[in-house]
């Protein structure tokens, strides 16, 4: 459509909050512009949350419907725990991520499309029969349509680029814009494009160019109606030192924090697999805190090296998603029987077998809790946020080492891909723990399973003098360690085992938001906390009683968890699976926990367990001051695919 030069605007004032979805083909660099965007909101002050949706094939054909790439940030001026659920603002570079992404956009919401796409091509392959740009389909949303294309050639014209190369940097024009639009500073961007292409500096002037003829466009070519400059306010926050960090940067930054608190060495055995890769990435530059990385051949190695690195007195760590944990299973059998520390690191996606490999869900939790054969108890912790994710892995250390047993730490690809502010910690205030190794016999012979009083095994390394003894898969005997397959002392290892992992020291459960006590509890775990805390916090103030807990510790869970659990009426557990963790609950404490499931590769929205939790009070007749019960079937449920 026609853009029309209108008269300077003041800036005006944003709301608490906006959503906003870069969305274009998988080549057109969305996860880019999206990254630079949170960058540059973190350094202006406001709290934020992102969502990176990206396709899983490696390069799908351009212009499709499968290889449209969308990254998703909410940001404002208040406490942000979620990356929103309908975004305010969508920016659409071709039909097909207009198609895949317009049955989001709130009503009444914007979008800015790059009519430089909307080609009869790129609309066949959109599957358009016309131009939605055109046709009046988009009336109930505000339109701002023009040639990003053709404004991006004029801008890096000057650099000799052609066509083909000069609409690599579209995505910088429109990251301009965008700036412009929020009122943010460019000079961050300027000083990361001249780093990035330090050696190609030709390259970064052309982005440099692009990036800033967008902003121009918003300064000078501001238009009438849809396109307005909008300030939003810093959050209130505490003093500190900020950064931004993804769920992969937290659990990398955990582990190392976590083996200098135990005073170890630590090794990290993997082998690449979508969303766990970036954890062995970000290791892989912190050599100097004593941490080596190995890409094994492949997951059995990964593993089965980590375990072999704790024999030798390092803390050994691997990482995969569900498909590489079930290659792992044995060897984590192998670790439990060993009893050696081994921290393992599942980031969960979309399944069963490859699934949804780019997609986010949390159906490993039975995987982790009870997947392998033979009585092979092992501590499982979850992390609710990419923040949460570096006190996890410090706890999963922690745990690891004092208790000479494997943990699981269970994230899923939202936390790992997902981005936040975070107050770097000060490292004072972690306790350490760390490890000790036997160094002389404990007793006439060596007892390499005696049992402190946590029930944990000696530590030690081999080679220390007089310190030989077995070690395998095979059953030891208690004390000794010899090979015995006796059937009283299986009996007796196999409860020890059990005993020493349920005794586990876990702080008991607290209640995220609410009272301990209430019609309605709300129980979550992992990446559900932030919607879940909104939806809550949003049912209280309608007078709800309600409250929401949210689980770290999976397996041992808190002492105290069943009670509480009991003092409410009613319990919903949500979480992105079939209802993995309410079997749990039920199991463990027979309450009647309700499930509220999903597995369509997307987390919650905040309107869907709003729509939940009103089942128990609004929505029910004769509900007066909400304490009817309901069924499972009264209960709404989202789309599950």
């Amino acid at each position: 459509m026609a853009t029309q030069a209108a008269p300077r605007e003041e800036i005006t004032e944003a709301p608490e909050a906006v959503v906003v979805r870069f969305a274009g083909d998988s080549g057109d660099g969305m996860q880019l512009t999206g990254g630079q965007f949170t960058l540059s909101t973190a350094l202006a002050g406001n709290d934020l949350a992102t969502f990176p949706d990206f396709p899983a094939e490696i390069r799908a054909p351009q212009g499709t419907l499968f290889g449209v790439s969308a990254f998703q940030i909410n940001f404002g001026s208040r406490e942000i725990n979620t990356a929103g659920d309908a975004p305010d603002v969508l920016v659409a570079m071709n039909p097909a991520a207009l198609k895949v992404n317009i049955a989001s956009l709130k009503p009444g919401g914007l979008i800015i499309a790059d009519t430089g796409a909307f080609t009869k091509r790129n609309l066949d392959k959109a599957k358009y029969e016309t131009n939605p740009l055109e046709d009046g389909s988009l009336a109930k949303f505000d339109l701002l349509a023009f040639d990003i294309s053709e404004r991006t050639i004029e801008a890096v014209k000057p650099f000799g680029l052609g066509n083909k190369d000069a609409l690599r940097s579209k995505n910088m024009w429109t990251l301009g814009l965008a700036l412009w639009m929020f009122d943010r500073p460019r000079d961050p961007i300027h000083a990361w494009l001249k780093d990035k292409f330090k050696r190609k500096p030709e390259i970064a002037d052309a982005n440099i160019a692009a990036l800033d003829a967008g902003h121009a466009y918003g300064e000078t070519a501001e238009l009438s109606g849809p396109l307005k400059q909008l300030a939003m306010p810093p959050v209130e926050s505490s003093p500190g030192l900020y950064r931004t960090i993804t769920g992969a940067e937290a659990v990398s930054l955990g582990l190392v924090a976590g083996a200098q608190l135990a005073e170890l060495p630590m090794f990290f055995g993997g082998y690449p697999i979508t969303p766990a890769s970036a954890i062995l990435h970000h290791l892989a530059r912190l050599k100097e805190f004593g941490v080596t990385t190995f890409q094994a051949e492949d997951e059995i190695a990964a593993i089965c090296a980590s375990i072999g690195a704790s024999y030798a007195g390092s803390l050994g760590v691997t990482s995969s998603s569900g498909p590489g944990i079930a290659l792992k299973t044995e060897a984590m059998g192998l670790a439990i029987m060993t009893e050696l520390p081994l921290v393992i690191v599942n980031s969960q996606r979309g399944g069963p077998s490859t699934g949804l490999p780019t997609k986010t869900e949390q159906s490993d939790l039975y995987q982790a809790v009870y997947g392998r054969n033979g009585d092979a108890p092992l501590p499982v912790v979850s992390a609710s946020s990419p923040g949460d994710a570096f006190e996890c892995a410090i706890e999963a250390c922690r745990i690891a080492t004092q208790y000479m047993t494997p943990v699981m730490l269970l994230t899923d690809g939202y936390i790992a891909n997902a981005a936040e502010p975070w107050k770097v910690p000060d490292p004072a205030t972690f306790t350490p723990f760390p490890a000790k190794f036997l160094e002389e016999k404990n007793g006439e012979e060596l007892l390499p399973y005696a049992r402190d009083e946590k029930g944990a095994r000696p530590w030690i390394k081999p080679g220390t003098p007089d310190l030989m003894h077995r070690i395998g898969g095979i059953e030891k005997a208690a004390g000794t360690g010899h090979i015995d397959y006796a059937p009283d002392n299986h009996q007796a290892m196999t409860d020890q085992r059990r005993e020493k992992v349920l005794g586990v020291t876990v702080p008991d459960q607290e209640v995220c938001l609410g009272e301990t006590s209430g019609t309605l509890a709300v129980v979550g775990w992992g990446s559900t906390y932030g919607p879940i805390h909104q939806a809550v916090r949003r049912a209280i103030a309608k007078g709800c009683k309600v409250a929401h807990i949210h689980v770290r510790h999976i397996w041992p869970l808190p002492a105290n968890l069943g009670d509480l659990l009991r003092s409410y009426d009613n319990v919903l557990v949500p979480e992105m699976n079939t209802g993995q963790f309410k079997t749990v609950l039920r199991d463990q404490y027979l309450v009647d926990a309700k499930p509220l499931t999903k597995t369509s590769g997307q987390p919650f929205a905040i309107a869907e367990l709003e729509d939940a939790i009103a089942a128990f009070f609004d929505n029910i007749p004769g509900n007066e001051g909400g304490q009817v019960a309901v069924n499972d079937d009264q209960l709404p449920s989202p789309e599950t695919n």
